[in-house]
Parts: C-alpha cells; structure tokens; sequence
C-alpha cells in the first residue's frame, strides 16, 4: 500500500507538471499568437479573458464530474480537452481565425480547470494517506513545469520552428503524461466510513451537494485565501515586467528576471512548504506567507531602486506560493466533502484570473503600473484574517487507518464535527480552543 501511495504522489506531481508545462509554453508564445491572429493588445486582452472564463466555468461542476468518473478518468479526459484546446489554438492562428483561436482557447481553459481540480482532489487523498503536508510539493510540480515550458518555448521561438509544429509537441506531452499519471491515481472513496466508491451517488446529487457547500462559512473564507494568493500570482505574472519596465525603465531583459526571480522563489517555497508546515502549522505558515507577500509588494512598488524592488519580487514570490496548495488541503480535511469543497474553493480562486487584470490595468490608467499593484494588498489582509479558518479538522479513526499517520500539524482541530460553536472559533482571532472545548464538542457529535 505504501509504494502504491508514493506512486500515486509522483503522479500527482507529473499532472501538476505537465499542466503547468502546457500553459508555460502558450504563455511564450503569446506575441505569435497575437501577430498571427492580427489582434491589437485590446483584442488580445478580451480573447485571453476567454481562456481564463473556460476554467472558472468548468471548476463548478468539476466535483459532479469527479463524482461521476472518478478523479483519473476525469484528469485524463481534460488533459487531453486541454491539449486539443491548445492544437485548436495553433491551428486558428495558421488559418488567421480569431473565433477559431477563442473556441480553442475556451476548451483548454476548461480542461486545465478540470484537470487542476481532479488532481488537487487526489492530491489531498494522497496527502492524506502519506500523513504529512505534501499538497505545496505536489503544487511544485506545476511551477516546475510552468517554467520550464516557457523556457522551451523562448529557445524553440528562436529557432523559428512554426506555431502548430510546436504547439503540437507540447499539447502531445501534456495528454500523454496526464494519462499516464491518471493511471497511477489511487481509487477514491467518498463517503465517511470510506465505503463508497466515487461515482456510485444518486444522479443529480453531487450536484446538490456542491450548492450546499457554497453555504459553507469556513469553505467560503478558505476560498478567500486562495483568492488572496491567486491574485497576488496572477498580477505578478501579468504586471511585474511592464511595471519594470515603466517605474524603472528597465530593459526587457530585467524586466524578464523580475518575473523570473518571483517564480524561482515561488518553487522553492513550494518545495520547502512541507517541512515549515510541519514545523509551525498551516496557519502559522498561511499568515507568514501573506506577511511576506505584503512586505515584498510594498518592496516592489514603493522602493526607488531597482534592485531592492528585485529583492521586494523574490518575497513577494515567497509569499504567493503556499497559499493555494494549503487552501486545497483545508479544503480537503474531510474526504466525504473533499471533491465538493475543493471545486468551491478553487473557484473562488480562479475569479482572481478574470478581476485581476482588468482591474489592475484600469487603475494603472490613472495612477501608473507599480501603484496599481497596490489593490493586490486589500485581498492579502482578507486572507490574513480568514487564515484561522484553515485550521485542520481531525482525521475520523476509519479514515487514518487508510493511510499514514494524522497529519502532523501543530494546528490542533477542536471536535469530530464542524458545529456553529467550532465555525465562531475558527474565525474569531481572540479566542484560542481548549480541552473543555474539545471535550463539549465530541459530546455534543455522539
């Protein structure tokens, strides 16, 4: 069973790369898309908002489609939506057809969101089973490939191989390794006593379920984390070489290394998040994050030299990367609701990719690219103060004995059961738990 669990890990960590690999090397490539299709960067703004669209529509009902296929067939099913999403783009950019590069752009926004949502379920099953903090190193794998795709991609540019031809290897890679990692995911159970296989509900009530959990006070405040993180990647990613560039007027080459400098940082925190969660807990960590994403924006835009705002992206980039990845384990403390939770949260999360960048670009229009950076900070302190309600619930007896042990995680959960008693303690900043808490809570679950 344990190898069975490391292999499934690896898997896990092969789809976040693969995916990420994909979106890197469209996000190279996107100056030749935009010649090809004869765009202005208006234009180009409304069809890239329908990639994104594609993901927040299809995150939803990701948990029903889980439900009902079960994570690896739902994985290897988007990878390959994913994959013949971007050939579709290629093709519409050699035909010059700008309806064909949006429909191509809308399927693999929704098979990436489906893909993401069904490995990050299985992620927090595996999670779960190998009994530490694995969700950021999963995570990992998807910067990894997110770089590493771009890069492949800035080299193949140069060597003028064409758009199709290109695009054709990576969608090739990204449905080849998303359904082989997909067959080395681990059967998952959705009900409490982990008796029910997925996909064996009623029809129609995944569906009801899902409506249900958007009702959920600590569901809704973990998805405000996400958010916070989301946004703060996302303007990065969008922002920091053009507010180089115009605070700064550095060369495109600086500006370059400033994006670059933030996702290096991203990966290595990803790849040391396991071992700080494990030392000081998931809301310790989630606060120390936010902490860090504020002091490095407040580097970045308010500082008059170039390096120290370089410095400002390496914590900003810190910061930004464990948000996402603990959000998802939150979301994922109790297996019987994981699928219907995580498509909550990262639906939450997603929104980020559509506000971001039209909000941000609106205000840079009046007060300069590095000032507008600035909104980032107003849904960082939201996720601050909704970090408490991250706290890990208790693993229920039948669940631990599938896998690992609990997680080690020096955020101490409160009751067997998530009562109105437990959803005031996990919000108010004032009061802490304790043993007569716990002992009320588990009398009150029997």
């Amino acid at each position: 069973m344990k190898a069975r669990t490391t292999r499934a890990a690896w898997s896990v960590f092969a789809a976040y790369g693969a995916a990420g690999f994909a979106i890197g090397t469209l996000a190279s490539r996107l100056p030749t898309v935009r010649s090809g299709l004869g765009v202005s960067s208006s234009q180009m703004g409304v069809v890239l908002l329908l990639w994104s669209l594609g993901s927040v529509l299809a995150l939803p009902l990701s948990s029903a489609v889980s439900a009902r296929l079960g994570t690896a067939r739902s994985a290897a099913a988007a990878s390959v939506a994913a994959g013949l999403g971007h050939l579709t783009l290629a093709l519409a950019v050699t035909l010059g057809s700008v309806p064909l590069a949006i429909a191509g752009l809308f399927t693999a926004g929704m098979g990436e969101g489906v893909w993401n949502a069904a490995t990050s379920i299985q992620g927090a099953d595996v999670e779960r089973r190998l009994g530490y903090p694995a969700m950021s190193r999963f995570q990992a794998g998807e910067s990894l490939g997110t770089v590493s795709g771009s890069l492949a991609g800035a080299l193949i540019a140069a060597t003028g191989l064409p758009l199709f031809a290109h695009f054709g290897l990576s969608a090739a890679l990204a449905i080849t390794v998303g359904v082989l990692s997909a067959r080395a995911f681990l059967p998952a159970l959705d009900t409490p006593g982990r008796g029910t296989p997925a996909g064996t509900r009623p029809r129609g009530g995944a569906v009801r379920e899902t409506l249900a959990v958007w009702r959920e006070p600590r569901t809704l405040l973990i998805g405000l984390v996400i958010l916070g993180a989301a946004l703060a990647e996302g303007s990065a990613s969008d922002w920091t070489g053009v507010a180089l560039v115009a605070g700064f007027d550095a060369s495109e080459s600086v500006a370059a290394t400033g994006v670059t400098l933030f996702f290096a940082s991203m990966l290595v925190m990803r790849l040391a998040g396991s071992s700080i969660v494990q030392r000081i807990g998931r809301v310790a960590t989630l606060r120390l994050c936010t902490g860090s994403v504020l002091a490095g924006l407040s580097l970045f835009v308010l500082s008059p030299s170039l390096p120290l705002a370089l410095a400002g992206s390496l914590l900003w980039g810190a910061g930004a990367a464990l948000g996402f990845p603990l959000g998802i384990s939150a979301a994922s403390d109790d297996p019987a609701k994981a699928a219907m939770r995580v498509s909550v949260v990262t639906t939450i999360g997603f929104s980020a990719y559509i506000l971001g960048p039209g909000v941000i670009g609106a205000i840079a229009g009046h007060v300069g690219y590095r000032a507008a950076l600035l909104v980032i900070a107003i849904p960082a302190v939201c996720a601050l103060v909704a970090a408490r309600a991250a706290r890990p619930l208790p693993v229920a007896a039948d669940d631990a004995s599938t896998g690992g042990d609990e997680l080690s995680d020096l955020d101490t959960p409160v009751s067997g059961t998530l009562t109105e008693a437990d959803l005031m303690l996990l919000t108010d900043p004032a009061r802490s738990a304790t043993p007569r808490d716990a002992e009320l809570a588990a009398t009150a679950a029997r």
